[in-house]
């Protein structure tokens, strides 16, 4: 059983940076694409930013030089690292991973970006 569990969220000003962390459980998380999602408020879920099991990264045009994805494959561990956070960077943050059929979600962690 796989469990994603975020946290890092909370209250930051704009301009300001946050690290939010994906705490993963089960076999084999070096094998899969790890996943940063975001829903802001009445709006769809989007993909944030993406690792793969080789370490090749991507992101949404709107977080690029801002955002940084890694992970730490002895901890399963998968962060995101922002950076000049903006008021359009709040939302309900989702760590995922995927591959061989299957996806998984984390329950989310909130961020607000406000003055």
């Amino acid at each position: 059983q796989v469990q994603l569990v975020e946290s890092g969220g909370g209250l930051v000003q704009p301009g300001g940076s946050l690290r939010l962390s994906c705490a993963a459980s089960g076999s084999f998380f070096s094998a899969y694409s790890m996943n940063w999602y975001r829903q802001p408020p009445g709006k769809q879920r989007e993909l944030v930013a993406g690792i793969t099991s080789a370490g090749t990264t991507n992101y949404l045009d709107s977080v690029k030089g801002r955002f940084t994805i890694s992970r730490d494959n002895a901890e399963k561990m998968v962060y995101l690292e922002m950076n000049s956070l903006k008021p359009e960077d709040t939302a309900v943050y989702y760590c995922n991973q995927a591959g061989y059929g299957v996806s998984h979600w984390g329950k989310g962690t909130l961020v607000t970006v406000s003055s």
